[in-house]
């Protein structure tokens, strides 16, 4: 017998443990989600007996989140996110920004470092994409006008952590009196730093959204018509889940956006008369990985 079986380990123990308490939960009236980070501490490392391979854990979980994002990005449309804007864009900043500014306070008051206190309120502000969207499904709330302001909201919030999450290294290490040229202030130098990192990061968020909108409108229905031209339905599921998890790929690697923001782009594009069959032939692998991600959290 192979002795390597991380994988076969975690996929088995974790869809079986899922399935009985997320059956518990809900025999119980509670949400199934709940049974699932249950299962997810059961094989922690916290607890006696079997522990998952965590590092695996957390990648099973990002498939899963990927595939979430594409699904609910097949449900979108680009005209769609821009009717929510006028809500979306300065709720989400300024929940974002009051949220981040009472953890600092909390932070402070507790004697932390002030980069620790903006880093803990900064996670604060952020609301778990995969959780607020599995919820909106379960309560059919996705189609209706709430449902679509809360995935601009939540779009907005992810494009504000690629910011953040490319600017705290340097500024902590500006904070943290980092290295700089002779004759530069540290003050200068911090400035210097914050303003390249944000610029950079501005450049890639645009090329993205140039590329996708350019590039992958045309590309993506282009070939996935292709494929579905073929009656093969083996080939087309194939093609869906290439384009999720390539696109996702893709857009992590070259433009350094998150793999779930690079999902979600792919199934908004692909939004149209096959978004209905792409859906649907996912939907088996992504509520089965949207489980594991549970599970990891757990």
């Amino acid at each position: 017998m192979p002795h390597d079986t991380s994988l076969i380990d975690i996929v088995a123990v974790g869809f079986g443990l899922a399935f009985l308490l997320g059956a518990l939960a809900n025999k119980l009236r509670v949400s199934p989600i709940v049974g699932y980070l249950l299962a997810g501490m059961v094989v922690g490392p916290f607890t006696p007996g079997f522990v998952a391979d965590q590092d695996l854990a957390n990648q099973l979980a990002e498939i899963g989140v990927m595939l979430l994002m594409f699904g609910v990005g097949l449900h979108f449309s680009l005209k769609d996110l821009l009717e929510v804007k006028a809500i979306a864009i300065p709720g989400a900043v300024v929940q974002i920004a009051v949220a981040t500014a009472l953890g600092w306070l909390l932070a402070w008051g507790m004697g932390w470092s002030p980069i620790n206190g903006f880093v803990f309120g900064l996670a604060l502000s952020v609301a778990s994409t995969v959780v607020l969207l599995r919820a909106m499904e379960q309560n059919r709330l996705l189609d209706t006008k709430r449902g679509r302001i809360a995935v601009g909201w939540l779009i907005v919030e992810d494009l504000a952590m690629v910011l953040a999450l490319v600017l705290l290294p340097a500024l902590a290490e500006a904070m943290n009196g980092g290295p700089a040229e002779p004759g530069v202030s540290e003050s200068e130098a911090m400035l210097g730093a914050i303003l390249f990192a944000l610029l950079k990061t501005l450049v890639q968020v645009t090329l993205f959204v140039t590329v996708m909108m350019v590039v992958g409108r045309r590309l993506i229905p282009w070939t996935l018509e292709k494929i579905a031209g073929t009656g093969s339905r083996e080939l087309f599921t194939l093609g869906v889940l290439a384009i999720a998890l390539g696109v996702a790929f893709g857009s992590a690697m070259l433009f350094g956006v998150s793999f779930a923001l690079g999902a979600f782009f792919a199934g908004m594009l692909l939004n149209g008369e096959l978004s209905h069959k792409a859906a649907s032939d996912s939907l088996p692998l992504r509520d089965a990985f949207a489980v594991l991600f549970f599970v990891s959290v757990g």
